[in-house]
This record gives structure tokens, sequence and C-alpha cells, in this order.
């Protein structure tokens, strides 16, 4: 299972309109990508399926909120409370996604995508906010992953495209090399 998680560092109080566009655009990257989608500390009540439909009833976005509809309903929505000493074990591995990864919990994409496969499960943790990720957290996450290559800072809804994009690209490639497949796309003699 991976899921994408967006943690609330904007306003732990009150709900924005930064809040819910970053959730409407959130929803059709999961679903597309077949990802759960995790909301960290944002200022909501009630059952996954009943925010959807709250969210969806507010935007354009994805459909009118269609796909975070679809996640509800599949079960791969996730209202989560800050953690208080860690995640709920059901969603695997903590990853922070970061520009600057630390030397010492640093992970690349080709290593969760390649665990990913192999059964593992990650919950990838995006900063909703000016501050990003909160510093606990990254002491928290055992890995630090940078999505890049490069040190690019990202803004945080490409950040939300981004990373799903890109690990399941890589999850692709490595089923197809697995399944014996020749040099897809140029991906095999990377992997």
């Amino acid at each position: 299972m991976l899921t994408l998680a967006l943690y609330n560092t904007y306003d732990t109080r009150r709900l924005h309109e930064a809040h819910l566009r970053a959730i409407a655009r959130a929803g059709p990257i999961a679903y597309a990508f077949d990802f759960h989608l995790a909301l960290v500390g944002f200022p909501l009540e009630g059952k996954p399926l009943d925010v959807a439909e709250e969210i969806a009833g507010n935007t354009t976005i994805g459909r009118g909120g269609k796909y975070l509809v679809e996640l509800a309903r599949n079960n791969k929505f996730h209202l989560l409370d800050f953690p208080r000493g860690g995640f709920p074990p059901q969603f695997g591995t903590p990853v922070a996604t970061t520009r600057k990864p630390s030397e010492e919990k640093k992970i690349t994409p080709l290593e969760v995508a390649r665990r990913a496969v192999s059964g593992e499960s990650f919950i990838l943790l995006v900063g909703l906010g000016r501050r990003g990720l909160p510093e606990e957290i990254f002491k928290l996450a055992r890995y630090h992953m940078e999505i890049t290559g490069k040190g690019v800072s990202l803004e945080t809804c490409t950040a939300i495209g981004a990373i799903p994009s890109k690990i399941r690209t890589l999850m692709e490639a490595l089923q197809w090399k697995t399944d014996g497949q020749k040099n897809w796309r140029g991906y095999s003699s990377q992997l």
C-alpha cells in the first residue's frame, strides 16, 4: 500500500480555501496512480466518505470531486490526527519528502518503488503550508526522499503530482523488467 499524506502545517483550527484546493488536487492524483490519500491534522470531522462528499460539493477539480469520493468509497481516503509517537502501522514506513534529505535517512524514489513492488507499504508525507513538514516529522520519519534527483524545491501541488507519478512509473518499469520485457523505453538499463 502506498499512501500520499498531506501534512497540515497551514492552520489546524480552521479550514481554508488552500486546504480544499490541495485536497481536491490530490484526489485525482491518488486515484490515477493507485495511491491511498491521507490528510494529517486537518480541521475536518466526520467519516471519510462524508468529508469527501462535502469537499466534492465545493470543487470542480477532479470531475467535481468524483475521484476523491471514489477513493473514500474504496477505503483509500483517510483522516489522521497528528502523530503522537508514530503513524498507524497499517500505513507502513513513514517517508518525509524534502529537497534536502539527511544523508543518514536518505532513500531514493527507485528504492521506494523496488520495495513497494515487493509488497512493502509506505506513507509519503508532504507538508502543506509555508513551513513544509515540521522538524519532529523529519525526526519521526524513518526515511527522507527527494523526488527530483536535483534538490529542486517544488510547490506543494506540483510535488503532490510528481511523487505518485514518479513512484508508480518506476514500479511499472520494475514490474515490466521482472516480467521479462527488454529495454522498455530505455529504463531497463537504469534499473
